[in-house]
């Protein structure tokens, strides 16, 4: 009986790895798979109630299509309103932008000691012109990853929507065994992680909104950019937060004076960051959505480093559905308070 357990752990301890490599490996098939996933989760509401209304599956998911295309629609018009801002704005600014950054990598040098040759300008040293062709790939091979995702993505929800790919199925089959209660429990998960997506798109959306807001008020350019960064980098937990502030701090030192606005421009948008990430949303998500911290930094790390950028996102999603999961287990209950950070 004990060797029978050792092996099983042995083998174990050989499936994990061997499964994370798979997963890394076969990314560009599982980075959309696992958003579409969560995708049609907050559109299943949408599909049940139309088929309550007698509404043929076809047409159903020929309106959900026709809502998703609506909303990447409004975000392509932010996105180009975003562009137009950044394109149109002041020569005069750039100039003082250069300037100022001149002035922080010069500073930094004489902090560190490091010299350049004489003659030698920052920009020419630090960003080197035969880079050009590269950065000009680099952008080229990113938007062609980021429509491939989206196409990618897009052709899944449909699957999922449709019932070719029964999600429910695979948990009955696979996590639940008794049909009864693994139908009960997957309408629990599907509740908790629609509850889940909902707070975290109202919370991005709110920061983005507070941060654009405080653009307009302090006169710091291109609003509309910062609210759309703000949004989207807020789905990468507690790291985003810290980056979005940063940045913007940063970017303000251009046009803000040192001494007074940038400070109360930096307690503001930090305000907004805190009163969104560290108070609406614990209130929101409440005690089934709790993470501990550590837990946050080794699921970004592990998730980050198999799937790049998407994986940042995906990793407290990924984390609170299996945490969901456990939820449903009494024998896994220690696991699930493990993740939750409660003794």
């Amino acid at each position: 009986m004990n060797d029978l357990k050792t092996t099983n752990r042995l083998l174990l301890i050989i499936i994990i790895p061997f499964i994370f490599y798979l997963l890394k490996v076969l990314s560009f098939i599982f980075v959309p798979l696992v958003l579409a996933m969560f995708i049609s989760l907050l559109f299943l509401p949408i599909m049940r109630w139309l088929a309550k209304k007698k509404v043929p599956k076809p047409m159903s998911i020929l309106l959900v299509i026709l809502m998703m295309t609506g909303i990447f629609k409004v975000g392509g018009e932010l996105i180009k309103l975003s562009s137009q801002e950044i394109l149109s704005a002041d020569s005069q600014f750039f100039q003082m932008a250069e300037v100022k950054i001149v002035d922080v990598i010069v500073s930094i040098e004489d902090f560190f000691g490091i010299t350049r040759l004489q003659g030698e300008t920052v920009f020419s040293h630090y960003f080197k012109s035969n880079n050009m062709l590269n950065n000009i790939g680099v952008t080229i091979d990113f938007i062609g990853s980021a429509l491939s995702l989206t196409l990618t993505t897009a052709f899944f929800v449909v699957l999922l929507l449709s019932g070719s790919m029964n999600f429910e199925k695979l948990l009955n089959s696979t996590l639940f065994k008794v049909k009864y209660s693994s139908v009960k429990a997957f309408r629990r998960v599907e509740k908790d992680i629609i509850k889940f997506v909902q707070v975290k798109f109202i919370i991005s959306l709110l920061t983005g909104l507070g941060f654009g807001l405080a653009c307009v008020f302090f006169n710091v350019s291109f609003p509309v950019f910062w609210g759309l960064f703000a949004f989207a980098i807020n789905f990468v937990q507690m790291i985003g937060s810290i980056i979005s502030v940063v940045l913007l701090s940063v970017f303000a030192l251009v046009e803000l004076d040192p001494s007074g606005t940038l400070l109360f421009f930096i307690l503001s948008i930090t305000a907004v960051q805190v009163v969104m990430g560290g108070v609406l949303e614990p209130v929101f998500m409440g005690k089934t959505f709790s993470v501990n911290v550590i837990i946050i930094l080794v699921m970004l790390m592990l998730w980050g480093y198999i799937w790049g950028i998407p994986g940042l996102i995906l990793s407290i999603p990924i984390t609170v559905f299996a945490k969901i999961c456990f939820d449903q287990f009494p024998r896994y209950k220690a696991v699930s308070n493990i993740i939750s950070g409660n003794n």
